[in-house]
């Protein structure tokens, strides 16, 4: 078949702010909390201005560049700039420190450091690879020595245009890197391509021009940096917060006119314990797409009266699966889209049967429609590309339909007594309880071999939760060899800033003095047992 590849001008960052300032120059592309809006045409002016800041201080078409901020004006500008001078925006957690934040400075390998001044004393007592400079947005609390700190209006107060870039700036070069959660391992940073992200921007089908996207989640995270793409690559609009807020969420879309988001993890079960209201439905959103579907997302789509779509997406990736609109079957993940091909397979990447728990593989049917490696790690890009085919590290089972079902991460699977057993099947069914806020499943090692199942609980607020009734209440919900042994209950469970549970973090923990366990308590989860048929 012949693949068609976008223009410069449908997908490079730089193409499309000039193409939207000319096409639409007054309609609004950005909303921020203090109320300014800036249109096309001043999206443009800004941006030609931050980039011309960026490369009177040296910054080259190529150049890696680190972004470290919280959602701002500041921080989209860092972003939008660089990419404008065809250099690439590497855009790093504000959570991160010590060890972690070492890590992702040197792999960037890069020169320049644009951050919120206030996170500038993180960096002393660390190696800091090729990094020399540090524009301080604000007045930092304190710098290392040796490094030479720029102050923002050495940024802010270039003269003239930029200086047009040495080459085009071609689809396939890259434009972000985003680094991995970190959630299950060590950070790895995605070189994300422009024709990456409009290969996703097309992934999510229920977005188009009249949508305006909210961005509560960071501009370090795929959902914050791609939203952001998905808006200016359909010629639409975002509202730039600084953070998702349960209790103000529906004050936010209704202020900012929000018609879609995107609510990952624990977000629509948050906004499904709240109170009900009259106000429910007195809003403006149309679409949200929700990730993962669980038994109480009919419920949540009923109630606020939108459309929820759903998909199964990576950093890594550009929405190989999508389903909408509103799913109802819990971990359902929907069907491959065209131009990308999908196996799963086991250990050795040999094909499973229907219906049987595999790793998603994939790969697309044109270059670049996916990440091509890690950041300075030329031995994760090579195990994660094995044989020619881009490995998740999630299994998945398919159904006859050719729909797909999200199973675990391969990392987390809890082997319990010859028993495979999904820690995502049984948080869903643990956090339907009406008592808990957000739980994550762990293995924990078991005195007979293998692991015993144990949760990790957040009550839900003014609430307590009561182990053994917890017990009772999943006996009709879950197989009794999924059943959690051990219940651990915590005010918050740890999580990175883009609100993934760090479950690395539970498992170093391991079984704790404060864990409550259901065999001590004499609690059992009977084995099934099936009586002799009698076929009469």
């Amino acid at each position: 078949m012949t693949v068609t590849i976008p223009s410069p001008q449908d997908c490079v960052v730089r193409d499309l702010i000039d193409r939207r300032a000319a096409e639409r120059p007054d309609q609004p592309f950005v909303l921020f909390e203090d109320g300014a809006v800036w249109t096309y045409a001043e999206l443009k002016a800004r941006v030609t201005a931050w980039a011309a800041g960026l490369q009177r201080l040296g910054v080259r078409q190529g150049d890696f560049v680190l972004s470290w901020q919280a959602n701002s004006p500041d921080a989209l500008l860092t972003y939008l700039g660089l990419n404008y001078l065809g250099a690439v925006c590497v855009a790093i957690n504000t959570a991160y420190r010590g060890a972690v934040l070492e890590h992702v400075i040197r792999k960037s390998g890069a020169r320049l450091m644009v951050a919120d001044g206030r996170l500038l004393d993180r960096l002393k007592g660390i190696e800091l690879g090729a990094l020399s400079g540090v524009v301080s947005l604000g007045k930092p609390a304190s710098v290392r020595a040796g490094l030479t700190l720029i102050s923002e209006k050495a940024l802010k107060e270039a003269e003239g245009p930029p200086a047009p870039p040495e080459r085009p700036i071609e689809p396939w070069d890259t434009h972000l890197v985003l680094y991995t959660s970190g959630a299950t391992g060590p950070s790895k940073g995605v070189l994300c391509s422009y024709l990456q992200s409009w290969s996703t921007k097309t992934g999510f089908r229920h977005h188009g021009p009249s949508d305006r996207h909210l961005v509560p989640l960071p501009l370090f995270h795929t959902t914050g940096a791609g939203t952001t793409y998905y808006a200016l690559a359909h010629g639409g609009s975002i509202a730039l917060v600084d953070g998702f807020d349960t209790t103000r969420f529906w004050e936010t879309v209704d202020r900012f006119q929000i018609t879609t988001v995107g609510l990952l993890g624990v977000m629509a079960q948050f906004l499904l314990k709240q109170p009900e209201s009259p106000a429910d439905r007195a809003h403006s959103l149309k679409t949200c797409l929700v990730v993962p579907i669980d038994p109480d997302t009919p419920r949540f789509a009923e109630r606020f009266g939108v459309q929820v779509f759903t998909i199964f997406n990576m950093t890594e990736i550009s929405v190989p699966l999508f389903a909408g609109p509103n799913p109802d079957q819990p971990g359902i993940c929907g069907q491959v889209r065209e131009g990308y091909e999908v196996r799963l397979v086991d250990a050795h990447d040999i094909e499973v049967g229907e219906g049987e728990a595999g790793e998603l593989i994939l790969r697309t049917d044109a270059p670049w429609m996916i990440c091509s490696g890690y950041l300075g790690d030329a031995e994760a890009t090579a195990h994660v590309w094995r044989n020619g085919w881009f490995h998740t590290g999630d299994l998945f089972r398919r159904d006859g339909e050719g729909n797909y079902f999200f199973v675990d991460r391969l990392k987390d699977a809890v082997r319990r007594r010859g028993e495979n057993i999904s820690s995502f099947e049984v948080e869903s069914a643990v956090a339907a309880h009406p008592d808990v806020r957000e739980a994550a499943v762990i293995g924990v090692p078991s005195p007979l071999g293998e692991e015993e199942v144990m949760a990790v609980i957040a009550p839900a607020p003014g609430r307590v939760v009561d182990p053994a009734a917890l017990i009772e209440f999943l006996r009709p919900r879950l197989a009794p060899f999924m059943i959690p042994r051990y219940v651990r209950i915590l005010d918050e469970l740890p999580k990175t800033p883009t609100q993934k549970v760090l479950k690395v973090d539970l498992k170093t923990q391991g079984l704790t003095a404060d864990a409550w366990d259901r065999e001590a308590a004499g609690i059992k989860a009977p084995r099934e047992r099936l009586g002799a048929r009698s076929d009469g």
